[in-house]
C-alpha cells in the first residue's frame, strides 16, 4: 500500500471527537477547501460535530447557546456561515450627534443579532445591576436556515411599529463604519436571498416593496450594457436623505401581532422565564421566515388578488413618464372601475411619483437649465453624481446595511465622524490584559456613596465611559471616554475624556471616606494622579482640573477632582446581561433611529414625537 494511501486511511479512520480536535487547527475555509479533495474527505468534513466546534471557535455563543440556534438552521455548518458573517457587527457602535450619547449595542437574539440603542437615563435606587436599563430596538440581522443574512431595520411612525426589510451588503471583517443605504442590483442578480422585500410582506400592506427599470433598460442589462454601479455615499446628502425616505415609505411593513415579543431571551438565571422566551423567540422566527419564504397574497396593478414571486415592482419609466404630468398613471394600472377609490385614497403610483420627482428636481435633473453655472456644469457636479445616474446603475433597489472599513481620525479613542452620513461607528474594545487591565465599558454615577439617590435627589445621571490607553513619552495613560451621558441636558460633549491618569504615577492624596453606602470600610488598592474633565471652561473645550484615580478591592473605580471633591465611581459593566434585564421602549422614526444627525443637546430619545418620518439637516440647530 502506498503511504500516501495508507496515510490519507489512517486520517479517514479518526473518530470524529478527535476529528473535531484537529479541525481547531483549521479555518472554514480550509474545511471547505479538504472537502473537495476527495468524496470520503467530504463526508468527513460534513459533520456535524466538526463544524459546532467552528462555530464554537467564532465566539459569539457559548455551548449550550448554539445548540439552541441549530433549531433554527439546517445545520451546524449553516450556522457557521451566519455567524462568521455577523461576527464584525458585535460590540459598541456609536454616534456624535446628540450630545447626551448615541450608543447601540450589537448581541445575539435567536438566530439573529439586535442593534439595541441604551436610552440616557437616570439610575434608580436599585442601582446599575438591579435597575432596568431603558432601551429601544434598532435594526435586526436575521439567519434563514441556510445560514445567509437579512436585513431588517425597526421604525414607528404615527404611534404604529413597522419593519423595514433589506438586505445585508458586504460585512468587512474589520469593519469600522455601519452605513445605512439605498442599493440597486440587477435582474441577472435578483434572487429571494438577496433582495428581501417579499420577506416581511403584510396581507394588508398594499404598498409597493420595490422599484424596477423599464424594459427598454432592462434590455441592456442582457446584453451586458449596464452601466458600472454607482454607490450609494456617491449622491448628494439630498438626494441620499430623499431617497431613503421614498423607500422606506414602500418597504415598510407594520408589525404583526406573532412578532411584537422580546427580541432575545432573559438571562439563563431564571430557567422557567428563559424556556418561555425561547419557546416565543422560536414562533416568532417562524413567522418571519413564513413572511419571508411565501410572502402574502398582493393586489396587482390591475386590482385581481395573485401571488408574485417578485411582489409589487414598480417601473421607474412609469413614473419618468409622468413626472410633468401623472394625473392619469393610476388609471392605465388600476382601470376605470378603480378610479372613485383612488380619488379618495392617493395610490402607490402616484405617492412613488411625486416622491421621485421632488427627488429628481431637488437634484437638479429636470430644471431646464436652471441652476446650472455659466461654463454649462453644475457647481457640485465634480463632487456628487447625479441621482439619475445612481437610479441607471440597477433595476431594482432597496434598503441595505453596509458594513464598511473606512479611514478615520481619532482624539483619545474617539473617532472623528462624518456629519452627513446616515452611519453608526464602531468603537474599538480591548480586553483587559496584565498591563491593561482596566481597559472596558464601564459605568457609574457622581456622588458618594456609589449608585445611592438622596432625598434632594432620588435619581442620578448614569454615565456610560469606555476605558482605554495610550502610550505618551514612555508614560502610560488611562483615558476614560464618555460615551452616554443620562442628564436632562448634556453637560459634556460626547466622546469627551471625563479623566486621564497617568498609570505609571501613583497618587499620594488620601481617600475622603472610610466607608461605603452599607458601612463597609472602604480597601484603597492603587490609586494614581491625573486630571478630570473642567466646568466653566466652554462646553466644546472644557478644560482640565487636576485629581486622582482609586482602584477598590472590590474592583470598582473612584476619581476624585482635587479642588471641588467631586467624585465619579465607577464598576465594570456587562452591558448584555444588562439588557436582558431591560426595559425596551418604543424606537424612532426610521431613519434618525439608525443615526440622528440632528445637533442635538437634550434627551431625544426618552421623549420622541410619535410622528411620521422626518429628516432633519445634519447642520440643523440645536434642540
Amino acid at each position: 500500500m502506498l503511504p500516501e494511501v495508507c496515510g490519507l486511511s489512517l486520517f479517514l479512520s479518526l473518530p470524529d471527537d478527535v476529528f473535531s480536535i484537529v479541525s481547531r487547527s483549521l479555518t472554514p475555509r480550509d474545511l471547505c477547501n479538504l472537502s473537495l479533495c476527495c468524496r470520503s474527505l467530504h463526508a468527513s468534513t460534513a459533520s456535524e460535530k466538526i463544524w459546532l466546534t467552528q462555530c464554537e471557535m467564532v465566539g459569539i455563543l457559548a455551548a449550550r447557546d448554539l445548540i439552541d440556534w441549530r433549531t433554527g438552521v439546517a445545520s451546524y455548518k449553516a450556522l457557521c456561515r451566519f455567524l462568521i458573517r455577523i461576527e464584525p457587527l458585535m460590540g459598541i457602535w456609536v454616534h456624535q450627534n446628540p450630545e447626551l450619547g448615541n450608543v447601540v449595542y450589537v448581541m445575539p437574539g435567536f438566530v439573529s443579532v439586535v442593534g439595541c440603542r441604551i436610552i440616557p437615563q437616570e439610575l434608580g435606587p436599585l442601582g446599575i445591576e438591579e435597575g432596568p436599563i431603558l432601551w429601544a430596538p434598532v435594526f435586526e440581522i436575521l439567519g434563514d436556515a441556510d445560514g445567509t443574512a437579512s436585513f431588517c431595520l425597526h421604525g414607528r411612525e404615527k404611534g404604529i411599529d413597522y419593519f423595514y426589510p433589506g438586505l445585508v451588503k458586504a460585512v468587512d471583517k474589520n469593519c469600522n463604519v455601519l452605513l445605512l443605504e439605498v442599493d440597486t442590483r440587477s435582474y441577472k442578480n435578483y434572487s429571494i436571498n438577496l433582495l428581501h422585500s417579499k420577506s416581511f410582506v403584510n396581507h394588508s400592506d398594499q404598498e409597493s416593496r420595490k422599484v424596477c427599470r423599464s424594459n427598454s433598460d432592462r434590455s441592456q442589462s442582457v446584453f451586458g450594457q449596464h452601466e458600472s454601479k454607482v454607490p450609494f455615499g456617491r449622491l448628494a446628502f439630498s438626494d441620499r436623505r430623499k431617497l431613503l425616505e421614498t423607500v422606506m415609505s414602500q418597504v415598510r411593513v407594520k408589525v404583526p401581532n406573532p412578532v411584537t415579543g422580546p427580541l432575545f431571551p432573559r438571562l439563563r438565571d431564571d430557567e422557567e422565564n428563559f424556556k418561555k422566551d425561547m419557546a416565543v423567540l422560536s414562533k416568532r422566527r417562524s413567522v418571519l421566515m413564513q413572511y419571508r419564504k411565501f410572502g402574502g397574497s398582493q393586489m396587482s396593478w390591475k386590482g385581481s388578488s395573485e401571488m408574485f414571486p417578485n411582489p409589487n415592482q414598480l417601473e421607474l419609466s412609469e413614473f419618468r413618464k409622468s413626472i410633468d404630468g401623472s394625473t392619469d398613471l393610476h388609471k392605465s394600472i388600476n382601470g376605470d372601475n378603480d378610479q372613485i377609490r383612488c380619488r379618495k385614497k392617493k395610490t402607490i403610483g402616484r405617492y412613488f411619483t411625486q416622491s421621485l420627482n421632488h427627488v429628481l428636481k431637488k437634484s437638479g435633473l429636470f430644471n431646464d437649465g436652471k441652476g446650472i453655472s455659466k461654463n454649462g456644469c453644475s457647481s457640485s457636479m465634480n463632487k456628487y453624481v447625479q441621482l439619475e445616474d445612481f437610479l441607471k446603475s440597477g433595476d431594482t433597489i432597496g434598503l441595505a446595511l453596509h458594513a464598511s472599513t473606512m479611514k478615520l481620525s481619532s482624539y483619545r479613542g474617539w473617532p472623528n465622524m462624518h456629519d452627513s452620513r446616515f452611519a453608526l461607528y464602531k468603537l474599538p474594545m480591548r480586553a483587559p490584559t496584565a498591563e491593561q487591565e482596566y481597559a472596558g465599558l464601564w459605568g457609574g454615577t457622581f456622588g458618594w456613596p456609589p449608585g445611592k439617590p438622596t432625598e434632594d435627589k432620588p435619581g442620578k445621571a448614569l454615565f456610560f465611559l469606555l476605558l482605554s490607553y495610550e502610550k505618551s513619552q514612555d508614560q502610560l495613560f488611562l483615558i476614560a471616554t464618555k460615551i452616554l451621558e443620562g442628564t436632562h441636558y448634556v453637560l459634556h460633549p460626547n466622546g469627551s475624556a471625563m479623566f486621564r491618569v497617568n498609570i505609571n504615577e501613583p497618587s499620594a492624596d488620601p481617600f475622603p471616606w472610610e466607608s461605603d453606602g452599607d458601612l463597609l470600610p472602604v480597601n484603597v488598592q492603587h490609586t494614581f494622579t491625573g486630571e478630570g474633565i473642567a466646568n466653566g471652561y466652554g462646553f466644546r473645550y472644557p478644560g482640565s482640573k487636576p485629581g486622582s484615580l482609586y482602584v477598590f478591592q472590590n474592583g470598582q473605580l473612584a476619581f476624585i477632582w482635587k479642588e471641588s471633591k467631586s467624585v465619579l465611581t465607577l464598576q465594570r459593566l456587562n452591558l448584555q446581561d444588562l439588557l436582558k434585564k431591560g426595559e425596551r421602549i418604543p424606537p424612532l422614526p426610521p431613519s434618525v433611529n439608525f443615526s440622528y444627525l440632528t445637533k442635538s443637546y437634550s434627551n431625544v430619545f426618552a421623549g420622541f414625537p410619535n410622528t411620521s418620518t422626518s429628516f432633519s439637516s445634519p447642520r440643523g440647530t440645536c434642540s
